[in-house]
């Protein structure tokens, strides 16, 4: 079994989150204020409930980037782009396959069976089923920041515009 996060960094996500965490398991990237910006969750929780984000963004001022991005059509964009990009959708799959790699290697800590029999362990970025759809931003920025060779993410996240304050962290409780 690994070691639960730090006090200090559960506390702060949970601030930032405006609730406890799902099955929190790591700091995976943080802002330049040195709080969490991005978690790693287990893929179920102490109850077996499946939880299929790996990477999830915390920050707000993150998290509203991304969703003003979504908001102006960002989905459809990024969507849209992956047919005619065969760099795009390999780095998809590639980060595709890591993810339910990680999250399989994951599953080996949780303690209760998964409720739904390991199925959300196939599927993709964000519990997508239908690879390479996209339905959310979020974990693919959030994935960008945990492993930054990840050219489709690293796209949303220039695209987002500035992601972080620049004149501190944007959580209080977490400086």
């Amino acid at each position: 079994m690994t070691a639960a996060p730090a006090a200090r960094d559960l506390a702060c996500v949970a601030a930032q989150l405006g609730r406890s965490p799902h099955p929190f398991r790591r700091v995976v990237a943080r802002c330049p204020w040195h709080a969490p910006a991005v978690i790693e969750d287990l893929p179920y929780d102490a109850a077996g409930r499946p939880f299929p984000t790996l990477f999830w963004a915390t920050c707000p001022a993150l998290v509203a980037a991304v969703a003003t991005l979504e908001s102006d059509g960002g989905v459809g964009r990024f969507e849209a782009l992956l047919p005619a990009d065969n760099q795009l959708r390999r780095s998809l799959a590639t980060a595709t396959r890591y993810e339910r790699r990680r999250r399989r290697d994951l599953a080996a800590l949780c303690t209760a069976p998964p409720r739904d029999g390991g199925a959300s362990l196939s599927t993709g970025i964000g519990g997508v089923a239908r690879v390479p759809a996209l339905k959310c931003l979020h974990p693919h920025a959030a994935h960008a920041l945990a492993r930054p060779r990840y050219l489709l993410g690293s796209r949303i996240l220039e695209a987002a515009g500035p992601l972080f304050p620049a004149r501190g962290c944007c959580t209080p409780g977490c400086r």
